[in-house]
């Protein structure tokens, strides 16, 4: 199960990211995660959101170019350590890390981590063979 992440390339200059979340925060859109990534001239802006088909809309009649891929959503331990095991798991079956960024939820006992791997399929059966809870789209909505 993934969950999909949507990319959004924003000009590198001042007020442009704040243009890009005025467009969300008026169209009501609630971000789940956001990782940015930039260089000298662009930046691209990854979204986790609540709802991506509005989101997509709202992207493209505003004049942004986005693209939407799918990534792993896992909810994990809140304590020292948990990342590693899941790094490890990953690694040890094969399973090839291109970025990972963190997202936070009220629960207080468990952090939460998007994952873009080479293979979607198996890294999540390496998660759940382990007991590691991959998180839904549906979820992602309710959070």
């Amino acid at each position: 199960m993934t969950v999909k992440q949507i990319s959004v390339f924003v000009e590198n200059k001042a007020g442009k990211l704040a243009e890009l979340t005025d467009q969300l925060h008026q169209h009501k859109i609630d971000m789940r995660a956001l990782s940015i990534a930039e260089t000298q001239d662009f930046g691209i802006v990854r979204l986790i959101v609540d709802d991506v088909y509005k989101t997509s809309c709202v992207l493209k009649e505003s004049g942004y170019v986005a693209s939407i891929t799918p990534v792993v959503a896992v909810e994990i331990p809140d304590e020292p350590g948990s990342l590693f095991w899941i790094l490890k798991m990953l690694g040890d079956g094969g399973v090839n890390l291109d970025y990972m960024y963190a997202f936070l939820t009220p629960k207080r006992s468990t952090a939460h981590m998007i994952l873009r791997v080479e293979d979607n399929e198996k890294a999540i059966e390496i998660l759940g063979k382990n007991g590691i809870h991959t998180i839904s789209q549906e979820e992602i909505a309710g959070l």
